[in-house]
This record gives structure tokens, C-alpha cells and sequence, in this order.
């Protein structure tokens, strides 16, 4: 069993838990995630199954859309609502739209955020979530992330008695993005502590919402031997690429894993970072440029060599 299964993620698990689950459901142990998801988070997790496994690392580097809503008034531990309180401040008046979305607006295009102290990034081998658990503090590196949009989909609500103001969005963004520190960081430009109070994955690696199943959905899909229906092909996963299609010389070539020369596709210069090479409309392998001889192609990724 070979692709990639959109599947939709419930709250409560995590993305471990759902290939642990998915292993037993499909008998293959060849099962990975495309993308982690925080157990409070629900949405599109990516599933890479048999073969599928090799564009793992592809999926995570996609774009992703996510819907969610921010709440002023106070941040918490964790920057969402699952964490502790640790800051208050009551929203006396309430914020208007016209504030609220020019401040928005300042937070696309790059940016930069710190990770949150509840997050897997590594800091001297320890991952910052170990560090929170344990109570201590360490630096946390800078970095940049991509928001491609960032907007209000609700009219925000003034919560008279908690004097909390909250309202939905929508975001796109490039990898490694924290919405969780999005949230924050904007609560502090309009001179509040804030948090995410809820959070769903509209999209990741290129699969949406129409296209997901749930665990229990795989389950009865698998017992009624129709998952065909809700397998993803690989191709799915790399249709962003520039493509080649092989002539059977050609294929003789990459099968076996030859440098080539760019010249042989007419390529004066590489339209990206890789090359997807096609077979019969199979995707067999990924070519990245030489790393001393610029004028050849190298293989980067191997993904079939059994197309006959």
C-alpha cells in the first residue's frame, strides 16, 4: 500500500497517536506524518503510507491554512487555551475592527517569532517543551516564518464579564510558522496578553478539508477493502515541482541513479530546487543540481525504480 491519506485529526490525540492507530488499522508498518498537530489542534494530518514515506519531508515544508480565533484579556503557559494563566490584563474597552485589522495586516509577509517554551524545537539537544516541563528557562533562537495572509473572518466579542475581547481568522503560512506565538505577539501590539483559544488545519501539503477521513472512516474503509477511495496517489504531494517526463532511455538512466546533464531536458538553469522526474506518469524520482558541476543533475530522493 503506497501514498498519502488526508486524514482529519480529532482533538484529544496526538500526531504520534494517530499513526500508532493507523498502523494496526492498515497492517503496514510503513506509516508516517506529514506535519505535526498539537492534541487541542483538529485538522488536516497528512499520512504517509508504504512509498509515500519518501515525500515526508516535502509535505512539511508546504504551506499550510489554518482558522482559529484570539482572545484578549490574558496569556497563558502554553500560548493556548489548554496552559496556565500567567498574565492578566482586563480589556476595559473593547478594541475596534478598524484597530484590530490594521494591526493584522502589519503581521504579513516575513516575519519574526521566538518558539514558544511548549514546542519540540531543540535548544543545546533538549527540546523546549522539556525545559517548560521541568521548570527551567534557557534562550530561545529567533527565527523567521512566512505569513502569506492574515485576517478577521468574525465580528470581535466583548466579553463584559471576563473583559476579554475575541475574534476568528484565517492564516496562511510558510513552514515552522507558531499561530500559537502569532496570537500573542499580536495581543502585545494591540497592548494585551493573549492566547489562541482555538485552533483547526484547513490545509497542509497541499490536501483540504474536502478531501479528509477520519480514523474511524480508514477503519470501515479498510473492513469493506475500498481504502483505494480515500488514498491520495504520491504525485499529489509534489505537484508544486517542476516535472520531466522520462523517454524509456531516459528512464534507463535515472533507474539506475546516472548524473545528468541538464542540457539532455534543455534546462539552462534549474526552475527550482529539485526536479520531479516522471515515468509513465509515475513519479520515480527527485534531481537536485550537482554540488561541484553545476551543469549536472544529481539524484536527491530515489522513489520507485519498478515501473516497467
Amino acid at each position: 500500500m503506497d501514498g498519502i491519506l488526508p486524514l482529519w485529526k480529532e482533538r484529544g490525540m496526538t500526531s504520534h497517536d494517530c499513526v500508532f492507530k493507523l498502523r494496526k488499522i492498515l497492517q503496514t508498518k510503513k506509516v508516517g506524518h506529514g506535519g505535526t498537530l498539537d492534541p487541542d489542534v483538529d485538522g488536516i494530518l497528512p499520512i504517509c503510507i508504504g512509498k509515500g514515506t519518501k515525500v515526508i519531508e516535502y509535505l512539511q515544508e508546504s504551506g499550510k491554512i489554518y482558522e482559529g480565533e484570539i482572545t484578549l484579556g490574558f496569556s497563558t503557559t502554553t500560548e493556548d487555551r489548554s496552559g496556565e494563566v500567567v498574565e492578566k490584563k482586563a480589556v476595559d474597552k473593547p478594541l475596534t475592527e478598524t484597530e484590530i485589522d490594521q494591526m493584522m495586516t502589519n503581521f504579513v509577509g516575513m516575519i519574526k517569532q521566538v518558539p514558544p517554551m511548549y514546542s519540540a524545537v531543540k535548544v543545546n539537544g533538549k527540546r523546549l517543551y522539556e525545559y517548560a516541563r521541568a521548570g527551567e528557562s534557557v534562550e530561545r533562537p529567533e527565527r523567521q516564518a512566512l505569513i502569506e495572509s492574515f485576517y478577521r473572518t468574525t465580528a470581535p466579542v466583548y466579553n463584559e464579564k471576563t473583559k476579554t475581547q475575541s475574534w476568528r481568522f484565517q492564516v496562511t503560512c510558510g513552514k515552522g510558522t507558531y499561530v500559537r506565538t502569532l496570537a500573542v505577539d499580536l495581543g502585545e501590539a494591540l497592548g494585551y496578553p493573549a492566547h489562541m483559544s482555538d485552533l483547526t488545519r484547513l490545509s497542509s501539503g497541499g490536501f483540504s478539508v474536502g478531501q479528509a477521513v477520519t480514523l474511524a472512516q480508514v477503519k470501515e474503509l479498510m473492513e469493506q477493502n475500498q481504502i483505494d477511495r480515500a488514498l491520495q496517489p504520491i504525485e499529489e504531494a509534489m505537484k508544486e515541482f517542476p516535472r520531466i517526463d522520462l523517454t524509456d532511455t531516459d528512464w534507463q538512466k535515472v533507474k539506475n541513479g546516472q548524473l545528468l546533464p541538464m542540457k539532455a531536458f534543455g534546462i539552462k538553469e534549474m526552475p527550482g530546487e529539485l526536479i520531479a522526474f516522471f515515468y509513465k506518469d509515475h513519479l520515480v524520482s527527485l534531481y537536485g543540481i550537482h554540488p561541484e558541476k553545476d551543469w549536472l543533475l544529481k539524484p536527491s530522493k530515489v522513489i520507485r525504480n519498478d515501473i516497467d
